[in-house]
């Protein structure tokens, strides 16, 4: 059976918990948990008033730390909020004891399946998971920059009014003010983006995508029906086991840590990561992108 755990019913948890209700997957069952017991209770029974309307038939409920046994993902979004002129990585210290506190239950049952981080600063609480867990890197997953490559493509494609489907361009590094585009691996249809967009237009793109966070947050406080379309599409591509690319928070053995990069994904979680051919310049962006990352992974590890 296909169980999804969602911990952590606030507005990003529940937003994947809507998305996934409103498309088409092989969830068979999902479970809802949070500290708050009784809300959890209520968003359970709304879902379910939903069936009648839903593509697919899913059992759904309000449950407890003993429903990860027999999990195949389990997707933490619990955590403390970012606040306005906070940046992702200012979570680090709130959301530690957070997750320490959420594997260590998860740890007394016989969970084996994937984890699937949504909670930031994203990268630092995919390490923290892995080594608190001591699940393989590959069954950990962050939701890293699928949701910036979505932005980057849909900025695109309303610019050159073209499908963002065929826009092929990914954001990668951290899930953060360090991220970057590598401009020269990004296509439209089948030709370099060169053809279509100036160095002054790609730079206000890549501006827009990094800030897009920021400008929603002091506008509505949050964003959450991105990520949760974006969670939808990572849980599909594992259990339809399609071996999709995606942009996720995966770890780089080399450089111990977790940074946003182009993974295939299927039912093992991240089946390979592409390493993109950079140039010198954006080579030196992932580096100071890596850094910036191990400066915070410091920081737990001491």
């Amino acid at each position: 059976m296909n169980k999804i755990v969602i911990i952590g019913c606030g507005n990003v948890g529940m937003s994947y918990a809507y998305a996934l209700l409103n498309q088409r997957t092989k969830v068979e069952e999902l479970v809802l948990l949070d500290i708050d017991k009784e809300k959890t209770v209520g968003e359970a029974m709304d879902l379910n008033h939903c069936l009648a309307f839903a593509p697919s038939k899913i059992k759904i409920k309000a449950g407890d730390y003993s429903d990860c046994n027999d999990a195949t993902i389990i997707c933490i979004a619990a955590g403390k909020n970012q606040e306005v002129g906070e940046t992702r990585l200012d979570l680090i210290k709130k959301n530690y004891d957070v997750f320490k506190s959420i594997i260590t239950e998860i740890n007394k049952t016989n969970f084996n399946g994937i984890y699937l981080i949504a909670t930031n600063p994203v990268d630092i609480m995919s390490y923290i998971t892995m080594k608190l867990s001591g699940q393989q890197n590959n069954k950990v997953i962050g939701s890293g920059t699928i949701l910036d490559t979505a932005r980057l493509r849909y900025l695109i494609g309303d610019e050159l009014d073209i499908n963002p489907k065929n826009i092929h361009a990914y954001v990668i590094g951290e899930h953060g003010d360090s991220e970057f585009v590598p401009w020269s691996n990004a296509l439209v249809g089948l030709k370099s983006i060169d053809n279509y967009l100036d160095s002054n237009k790609l730079e206000t793109i890549a501006s827009s995508v990094k800030n897009s966070a920021y400008e929603i947050i002091n506008r509505k406080g949050a964003t959450y029906y991105g990520i949760g379309m974006c969670l939808v599409k990572i849980t599909n591509s594992i259990l339809d086991n399609d071996n999709s690319i995606i942009t996720l928070s995966a770890f780089d053995k080399e450089k111990d840590i977790y940074y946003g990069m182009p993974c295939i994904v299927n039912k093992e979680g991240i089946k390979d990561i592409i390493k993109l051919d950079l140039n010198n310049e954006e080579i030196k962006m992932l580096e100071n992108s890596i850094n910036i990352l191990k400066e915070y992974r410091n920081i737990i590890d001491k």
